[in-house]
């Protein structure tokens, strides 16, 4: 039963003075793990569990451009906790933040050495033939890169969450590079990285009235612990952004951006060609209908370029965090993904004779 106005209002007071001390801090990111492997950057953690009942370990990738905690926020909102609980042995792939001896590092570094190595570490430790390989935002094309140009590595299916292909779609933070506008170098710093205080500029430009929003919703969560707790971690999150390397920055302003490559299909890649056609595995493209980061349009053309015959289109009611943190995500984003991951893991004629497909879920309650 919720309190009444009046103790609304004292439990607001409570909590507005304490946030504003500084004294509310989620506690993120509390899910159990061992480091199991790492290389430069690179971390590889492994979820504990007495429960693993699926053979084939998932193998989370995190973006380059954020902090992996998003993936397990808090318990009982958190992706690798939902996954572990479902029986699955859970690995997650993430990056200290990049500092000036990472700047020279490209998509190459990522796709075609560090991922490879990890996918080989995940299936030592776990003692299984192959992974599922899963990637957030950015890191979907890193993973989309590695399974392009490697067609000896173990990866039995392939899932990308939130992945931007059409970066013509993708509106203002895209568009400020085009030919004739800003160019990378104004604004890599002289450590070769991209500071992580730009990185936060350019997220906030594609929504500039967000901070009176917050402003608003910080108002309506600070009468409950729980729900505050739950809006802090998300909104924190949003706003610790991390450096980006230079190199692999040029790469993504001139070949993702302004020739659009992943939208054709093919992308330079270590003095070749990434085809996204080369992808045989089963494949799954999650995106979000209202996702302000990587709108739908810029996610949806991912499917038809694979070549893969076991192709899914997930589209979902919500938005870019809303997939894998919060109440649409445990409703519907985290069971839909799971249900796709153990049929592909369980039988593979079964999995790859089903042809391509698509999944809407039109239910369900917008999350930013």
């Amino acid at each position: 039963m919720a309190p009444s106005l009046i103790k609304r209002q004292l439990l607001r007071a409570r909590n507005g003075t304490a946030y504003a001390a500084g004294l509310i801090r989620p506690d993120v990111a509390r899910t159990p793990r061992d480091l199991v492997w790492r290389r430069e950057t690179a971390r590889l953690w492994r979820y504990r569990s007495e429960e693993r009942r699926h053979r084939t370990p998932i193998l989370l990738v995190h973006s380059l451009v954020s902090k992996s905690y998003i993936l397990d926020l808090l318990p009982g909102n958190s992706m690798v906790e939902f996954l572990r609980d479902e029986g699955f042995d859970v690995f997650l792939l993430d990056w200290e933040p990049a500092g000036p001896a990472d700047a020279e590092n490209t998509l190459e570094t990522y796709a075609d050495d560090l991922i490879p190595l990890a996918i080989a570490a995940t299936c030592a430790d776990a003692g299984a033939e192959e992974v599922t390989l899963v990637g957030y935002c950015y890191a979907g094309v890193l993973v989309l890169l590695t399974a392009a140009t490697r067609d000896d590595l173990p990866i039995r299916n392939l899932v990308t969450l939130t992945t931007p292909c059409d970066y013509r779609e993708l509106g203002f933070m895209t568009k400020m590079f085009l030919e004739g506008r800003l160019d990378p170098e104004d604004v890599i710093d002289d450590t070769g990285l991209v500071p992580a205080a730009i990185m936060d500029a350019g997220f906030q430009s594609i929504k500039p009235t967000d901070q009176a929003v917050q402003q608003w919703n910080l108002w309506q969560n600070l009468w409950s612990d729980r729900r505050l707790e739950s809006y802090l971690a998300v909104n924190n999150w949003a706003r610790d952004q991390v450096p980006f390397p230079g190199a692999a920055f040029r790469q993504t302003i001139d070949v993702l951006i302004r020739d659009n490559a992943m939208c054709t299909g093919v992308v330079p890649l270590n003095g070749g060609e990434a085809e996204l056609r080369r992808i045989r595995r089963p494949y799954l493209n999650v995106f979000c209908k209202d996702d302000t980061i990587v709108p739908a349009p810029s996610a949806a053309p991912l499917e038809g370029l694979v070549g893969s015959r076991d192709a899914t289109e997930l589209c979902l009611e919500s938005g870019h965090i809303g997939l894998v943190a919060g109440r649409y995500a445990a409703e519907v984003g985290r069971p839909a993904i799971a249900d796709w991951i153990r049929r592909h893991s369980a039988n593979r004629k079964t999995a790859t004779a089903k042809g391509r497909k698509r999944a809407r879920h039109p239910a369900g309650a917008a999350a930013g």
